[in-house]
């Protein structure tokens, strides 16, 4: 008998727990203070259309629904039953497409912008998923996500980096998982090690312009902020 996939067991755990995922996730989070973020982008850039990669039960649809009346939004998921809890909860049907991040249903430049909201650290190869994103953008790419960088004690973060830079940390995370390379958890399900930093060259070669914004307040100030001082990071790129 094969093994079950990652990705399986995360549409799993999502499915089991559609009803309560709006409660399990704050209504001030980091993804909260993304979505005020990005919304002030749109204002700025005069974007007409937006497309939520991973939307789950259409927090991102409903928040730009909202605030950006006339704006073409639409949301893209793979589970049914997250799907179904933001139809339930007022979001039309139409705005809520089956489909995953890895292979988009839409044609090259079809949305002004493409966002998503920590759907890369659930994912196993998210340079696919932001290779699509780029695909189908015309103007602007938003990334709300994880920074394992800015996470734990300092010291650890530092360790990270050098880890990184020295092109070990595969094997070290390889390790950390005892090889399965990633986590399991009833709070956030299948979770792998990632950081808004792993795709920053792969977006810098699509856009002319990447602002970094920390979504949690800085510990000690630094020059490294904020590779090293925050542990989710937003990325905004523009063309």
């Amino acid at each position: 008998m094969s093994a079950v996939r990652p990705e399986d067991l995360q549409a799993q755990y999502y499915a089991r727990t559609a009803a309560a995922y709006d409660a399990m996730h704050g209504a001030d989070d980091e993804h909260a203070r993304a979505l005020r973020l990005m919304s002030s982008m749109i204002r700025e850039r005069d974007l007409a259309s937006i497309l939520d990669v991973g939307c789950g039960t259409g927090r991102g649809v409903k928040h730009f629904l909202a605030e950006h009346p006339g704006l073409n939004v639409c949301g893209i998921e793979p589970v049914a039953e997250l799907r179904e809890k933001g139809i339930d909860a007022g979001i039309p049907r139409e705005r809520l497409l089956d489909g995953s991040g890895e292979s988009l249903p839409f044609p090259d430049g079809a949305f002004d912008a493409v966002c998503e909201l920590g759907v890369l650290h659930h994912v196993k190869d998210p340079d696919r998923v932001v290779s699509e994103m780029l695909r189908v953008a015309r103007r602007a790419v938003f990334v709300s996500d994880s920074n394992r960088f800015g996470q734990g004690p300092l010291l650890a973060r530092w360790l990270k980096v050098a880890l990184h830079k020295a092109r070990l940390w595969p094997v070290a995370n390889f390790v950390h998982t005892r090889g399965r390379g990633y986590h399991v958890s009833e709070g956030d399900g299948i979770s792998y090690s990632y950081s808004v930093y792993d795709n920053y060259a792969q977006i810098a070669a699509w856009a002319k312009q990447i602002i970094l914004v920390p979504s949690f307040e800085h510990d000690t100030p630094s020059w490294f902020a904020p590779l090293v001082t925050s542990g989710h990071v937003v990325l905004c790129a523009f063309r």
